[in-house]
């Protein structure tokens, strides 16, 4: 799959869990590390486990897909899964706003992904 596939399908799975506010963060030509950044938020701690679920689910069972990391589900506030091109991030709204990625990354080209 390509890094644009992956974003795409990452936001689909988490529009199925009614994920809140999904953007794409464009990264290519800005780090090195990844080339998208999927954000979005769930209302509370249980919400952002079953978008994780449900990310984590249809990757694998649809794409063969597994993260090579993740990190937060204990807590549930902040959920990172790395899929090297693509990283996901998972908040509860309070955490979203504390971070504001999307400020900090406010020169990379943004989408609404996971729309219907």
């Amino acid at each position: 799959m390509s890094p644009e596939e992956i974003a795409a399908a990452v936001a689909a799975y988490a529009a199925d869990r009614k994920a809140l506010d999904i953007l794409q963060l464009d990264l290519r030509g800005i780090i090195g590390y990844t080339d998208y950044f999927v954000i979005c938020t769930g209302r509370t701690d249980r919400q952002t486990k079953a978008i994780h679920d449900a990310i984590h689910h249809g990757m694998k069972s649809e794409h063969g897909t597994l993260p090579q990391r993740v990190e937060g589900l204990a807590q549930a506030r902040w959920i990172l899964m790395d899929y090297l091109d693509v990283v996901v991030h998972v908040f509860t709204p309070e955490t979203r706003e504390y971070y504001r990625l999307e400020q900090l990354w406010g020169e990379a080209p943004a989408q609404v992904a996971g729309v219907s």
